[in-house]
């Protein structure tokens, strides 16, 4: 039996860049056919479009999405910070996949107080109204991000208390797993870098970067699928799975992105609460990771949840964005493969349509 067979899945912020490539999955029966899937946001007008995307899929070749679509995805309106609205949500699903987010760190600087309910009482919401619902066996996977590892912006604090906000329910809500997910830059996903320099290079310029050392994950938005899916496989209460990804310089992204276009790259400077380099996994973290099929995973460090100490960590040091980086050729590979050039696809309402 697939872990996905029979279940209610709910994704918060399902309307996002990562919520719509991980409904495509689930619609294909790849990991199994649901029961029901419902996508939970505040925005009809993406509702509206996504489920227009899918209404055009009728014919032969996505006969199985196309048909699994009519038949059990749900659109829901709501919000993460209405109490009222979560729980009305959470009641019927075994499977939430918490991606509603605030990410864009300048906006987080800016406006943190809008942030924090959003990106940390969005989880204790989730997680009062599985205090007080039907003791079922569920699963929760909150998406969480590098930023969130020894964080010195908002964007990255509020994520930051949401892992712990679900690692501790393990403790007061124990017939409901808690798990997390923390990656890096996805590729491709709104108001990432790629598209952003996609829509200043088709303008002619100049291509921004912020400085020539930055560094940064990458991660094509299905290994972003793939990750939530090995934790809810393999994820043990207060688990968090990272994946192993590569990492570039972004001025390499940007010469890659541009080609022989004579279009120049700007140094414009550091944005308020931006690292030059980030990581994934933090010194004090690496006593505490293990490898599971291919992904790292950091056990939760309360005693309660954390069965033995971690023998033979996986780690010695920080997982960093500034270690082992690809070249530009090895970029340009990558970006390739993805098919991310812009000669490869188009952007639309700054996503990318691969």
């Amino acid at each position: 039996m697939k872990i996905f067979d029979g279940k209610t899945v709910l994704i918060t912020g399902g309307t996002g860049s990562l919520g719509k490539v991980f409904v495509r999955r689930l619609l294909s029966g790849q990991e199994g056919n649901p029961r029901k899937i419902i996508v939970f946001s505040r925005d009809e007008a993406k509702q509206h479009f996504m489920r227009v995307e899918y209404m055009k899929l009728n014919s032969p070749t996505d006969e199985v999405i196309y048909n699994n679509f009519r038949r059990i995805l749900e659109f829901r309106i709501g919000d993460v910070r209405n109490y009222h609205s979560v729980r009305s949500a959470i009641k019927d699903a075994n499977i939430i996949i918490n991606a509603a987010a605030l990410k864009q760190v300048p906006s987080c600087e800016y406006y943190p107080a809008e942030a924090v309910m959003t990106n940390t009482l969005g989880a204790v919401n989730i997680v009062t109204a599985l205090s007080e619902a039907d003791e079922k066996p569920r699963t929760v996977v909150g998406v969480s991000t590098d930023k969130a590892c020894k964080p010195v912006n908002v964007m990255g604090m509020s994520k930051a208390i949401q892992e712990r906000v679900f690692v501790a329910a393990n403790l007061s809500v124990p017939h409901t797993r808690f798990v997390c997910v923390r990656y890096g830059n996805v590729l491709a996903s709104r108001g990432s870098v790629i598209p952003f320099f996609h829509d200043q290079i088709k303008t002619g310029g100049p291509v921004t970067i912020t400085t020539n050392e930055m560094t940064r994950f990458l991660l094509p938005l299905s290994k972003g699928v793939d990750t939530i899916i090995a934790a809810i496989r393999h994820g043990k209460p207060g688990d968090t799975f990272i994946p192993q990804v590569p990492a570039s310089r972004i001025i390499d992204v940007a010469k890659v992105l541009i080609g022989d276009r004579p279009i120049k790259i700007v140094e414009t400077g550091v944005r308020p609460g931006e690292k030059i380099h980030e990581i994934l996994i933090s010194d004090e973290e690496a006593c505490r990771v293990e490898e599971i099929d291919g992904y790292y995973v950091i056990r939760p460090m309360l005693p309660e949840l954390l069965e033995k100490p971690v023998a033979k960590p996986a780690l010695l040091k920080a997982y960093s964005s500034e270690d082992n980086l690809f070249d530009l050729k090895e970029t340009l590979e990558m970006l390739t493969a993805n098919k991310l050039l812009i000669e490869q696809c188009d952007v639309q309402n700054g996503e990318m349509l691969v």
